[in-house]
């Protein structure tokens, strides 16, 4: 099975289907025209004219008045990439390095950028073979498009650099050498197509938005299992209540609740309580509104990972070759502010849950155990969620507000969009493992509703989950019960039990 890079539009949908099924990437034929095109009126543009375009006969950033001699342009893109491989600080996922990958050959194959035929089809071999460039963390800013990020990507094209292939870090030369491929050799203005554009943002958003989505799933299904272990009320689910206050998410929030416990002993039977904590009676209009940011924040990904981002931009039928700034990040910079933000709440109110689950009310035991006193059973668990709460909070201040000058003024306001790409990451691991938290709790307090049942949906899931993680009568390694947990969530599809 393989995956035509084209023309036609990259669906984040798609994307998530060519990473599970580990599909192969080849190049289109209208693709392999469009990029061919475009080299052959740059090469001629070059040759029949003496006109200065930024980047491919001149110097970069604010040496953009520097004109290159004509025997030295080559020389001038390998220096480029050398040059800028400036990365510092942890590695950049394997996974996410792979998504930067097909990208890269992505937005390189509009025909608008000027590469080689040959520098993209090498693009998709690293992918297709599994090498994937040793790239750091730090290093841009975000406007130039990510500068620092790219290089590290781009030095193996050509046998510089490391890569990571067949279980090892090792000289990107010698990966080159064992494949019996020449390294390549950078024309003018290639430097530049690989270097500019919003890959390493684009690659983190994609993850993000995908990752996003699937734990928005898992965070209504977990926090209905604790709205059953807290003995809670369905009436804050009532769709009468949604309908009138018109904000999608929220409605489509509390339908999912009132599917998910249908045919509920638990939450059918008469309650002593009026009503419950804001963490359960206001779950619809919390993941609700994340819900809604999320969408409007995977319409930006999909319109950027489906755009050309490197400069100058490229237009071989209208004769004109422009420098501008597709490459800023901006766009995507505050989409990955509102994704963390969106995540950290359903983080929060997660949290909150848990902390009511173990306050010992409602008939269950103090911190969910037998004995309590002798055993302090899921009392730290929930001090562990709190911690990355708090961190979440931290992690959330918006890099996207700030900017340095860089460039000698040349490049005056830059997004910062690669450290709110990272900082997202974070964000989104912390509250997987928060909802995990909150799963093994949630499963705890509904062995003590026994012989009660809940309904079909949550049984199905309680019984899987036991299948995993068993049930602590007296105090355990809780983190080998968390790990078990996260476990759970990272390896089972939410839709199984959602529809």
């Amino acid at each position: 099975m393989s995956h035509h890079i084209s023309s036609e539009e990259l669906t984040l949908a798609n994307l998530k289907k060519i990473v599970s099924e580990n599909k192969q990437l080849d190049l289109s034929n209208s693709s392999k025209s469009l990029i061919e095109k475009c080299r052959k009126y740059l090469d001629d543009k070059l040759e029949n004219s003496d006109q200065t375009i930024y980047g491919i006969n001149t110097g970069f950033g604010s040496l953009c008045d520097t004109v290159i001699d004509k025997d030295d342009r080559e020389q001038l893109q390998l220096n480029l990439v050398r040059s800028h491989a400036a990365g510092a600080g942890d590695e950049v996922p394997k996974h996410i390095v792979k998504l930067m990958l097909l990208l890269k050959a992505q937005g390189l194959s509009y025909g608008h950028s000027g590469a080689q035929l040959d520098t993209v089809q090498r693009l998709i071999d690293f992918y297709n073979n599994d090498i994937l460039p040793v790239v750091y963390q730090m290093g841009s800013l975000g406007a130039s498009g990510d500068l620092a990020p790219l290089a590290h990507l781009s030095l193996p094209l050509f046998g510089e650099g490391e890569v990571h292939f067949e279980g090892k870090k090792q000289p990107a030369s010698k990966v080159l050498e064992q494949k019996g491929w020449e390294p390549l050799r950078l024309r003018s203005k290639e430097g530049l197509a690989l270097l500019n554009g919003t890959q390493f943002m684009s690659a983190y958003g994609s993850w993000g938005v995908l990752r996003a989505q699937e734990l928005l799933k898992w965070s209504d299904l977990i926090a209905a299992l604790s709205l059953e272990a807290y003995d809670g009320r369905i009436e804050p689910f009532h769709s009468a209540v949604h309908k009138v206050r018109k904000q999608p998410g929220q409605l489509k929030t509390a339908e999912r609740f009132q599917k998910i416990l249908e045919g509920s002993e638990l939450i059918t039977r008469e309650k002593e309580h009026v009503q419950d904590p804001y963490s359960f009676r206001c779950v619809p209009q919390v993941h609700g509104a994340s819900k809604d940011v999320i969408e409007n924040v995977a319409r930006t990904f999909e319109n950027e990972i489906n755009s050309v981002t490197d400069n100058p931009t490229v237009f071989p039928d209208e004769d004109l070759i422009i420098s501008a700034g597709n490459f800023h990040g901006q766009p995507v910079a505050m989409a990955h502010e509102q994704l963390a933000l969106a995540m950290a709440e359903i983080g929060s109110i997660s949290e909150r849950r848990t902390y009511k689950l173990v306050s010992g009310t409602r008939g269950l035991p103090a911190f969910l155990v037998d004995d309590p006193g002798l055993n302090s059973g899921f009392m730290i668990p929930q001090y562990t969620a709190a911690s990355m709460v708090s961190q979440n909070k931290q992690l959330c201040t918006p890099a996207v507000v700030d900017t340095i000058d860089s460039s000698n003024g040349q490049e005056d306001h830059v997004s910062m969009g690669a450290n709110a790409a990272t900082k997202m990451f974070r964000v989104i691991e912390n509250v997987e493992n928060i909802l995990a938290i909150e799963l093994l709790n949630a499963a705890q307090g509904l062995e003590f509703r026994r012989p009660a049942k809940s309904s079909k949906r949550i049984e199905s899931l309680f019984a899987d989950f036991r299948a995993k993680v068993p049930f602590a009568k007296r105090d355990v390694i809780m983190h080998d019960l968390m790990q078990g947990s996260l476990k759970f969530i990272r390896g089972n599809d939410p839709e199984k039990y959602l529809s």
